[in-house]
């Protein structure tokens, strides 16, 4: 996690979403000196915060009002609609000037609808989901997806690096959440092939811990090789990103396929692999739990 100093231009800085990840997302902004401010429906979860330096609003508005930066971090496409566009919502009370960013994974063709309307408003709108997890949130290591204005995203730069380590700027507003679609699919897609490599390999007497080790050296090898691979051999599925988002994320990914006119059928046995899961009550647990369902998931959508 850097340790670079926050600009004054930017602060108070301001955070709506304080779970999993935004929890610890704005610990390392406090631990880089962020003068954060904080509001939730939830007030266990911004005392929680409150313990670490941050300053608790009493109403969203009283929160608005104080910050220059104002940072969201919740679950899906109308939870940033109703803050961002609800009666009493965030452009109900932004002065001009203010600069949200929507570290949320939500639709990006309502993501271009919400920045329309804040720039209306004079009120800057950057989308800039991130893949890393609950351990990359912690360690400040996250890769950041950027979407919007190059000014506004080059001005956030000394807050983005507080919490990631990789930020690229893909595009316009939108540009940012069209990444993140693609990194879920191909998440998906990839652990799908992992577990049907495991599979393969036990069934025929190998090891998969040592198929894994061989796979790592070639060009198999990935992330999702390395990090889930290990969780699925562990049996350690302690959410860093549970399935249940996922399955929130492939209803974006179906959605954005079908306004696109993309048939995305290597996304067929990842849907099929999540509702099994779903089914076996696996909805807290991390999302490679999914490689372990995704043959007999495939199985019986075969027999269908």
């Amino acid at each position: 996690m850097s340790t670079a100093m926050i600009p004054p231009e930017l602060q108070p800085i301001g955070a709506i979403g304080l779970g999993i990840m935004g929890a610890p997302m704005n610990r390392n902004l406090l631990a880089a000196g962020a003068d954060l401010r904080v509001w939730a429906r939830n007030r266990d979860a911004a005392r929680a915060l409150e313990g670490d330096g941050a300053r608790v609003c009493a109403s969203l508005e009283e929160l608005v009002r104080q910050v220059r930066v104002l940072v969201l971090n919740v679950s899906d496409t109308p939870d940033v609609e109703a803050l961002m566009l609800g009666d009493g919502g965030i452009l109900a009370h932004a002065q001009p000037g203010l600069v949200v960013v929507d570290h949320s994974t939500i639709d990006p063709i309502r993501t271009r609808a919400i920045a329309q309307a804040a720039a209306e408003r004079e009120v800057v709108f950057v989308d800039a989901p991130v893949s890393g997890g609950e351990p990359g949130a912690r360690s400040g290591t996250l890769s950041l997806m950027v979407g919007g204005p190059e000014d506004a995203v080059d001005r956030l730069r000394p807050i983005f690096n507080i919490v990631g380590s990789t930020l690229t700027h893909v595009g316009s507003s939108g540009a940012g959440q069209i990444a993140k679609a693609c990194n879920q699919l191909v998440v998906g897609e990839t652990l799908v092939a992992v577990g049907e490599a495991f599979a393969l390999a036990e069934q025929s007497g190998v090891d998969p811990a040592r198929v894994r080790e061989a796979l790592l050296g070639g060009f198999a090898g990935s992330r999702i090789l390395e990090v889930h691979g290990q969780r699925l051999l562990d049996g350690d599925f302690e959410p860093g990103f549970q399935v249940g988002l996922y399955h929130k994320d492939l209803g974006i990914l179906g959605g954005l396929s079908r306004d696109l006119g993309l048939e995305t059928d290597g996304l067929r046995p990842v849907r099929a692999a999540v509702d099994a899961a779903l089914e076996a009550g696996q909805a807290r647990h991390d999302v490679a739990i999914l490689a372990r369902f995704c043959v007999r998931a495939r199985d019986a959508g075969d027999k269908e």
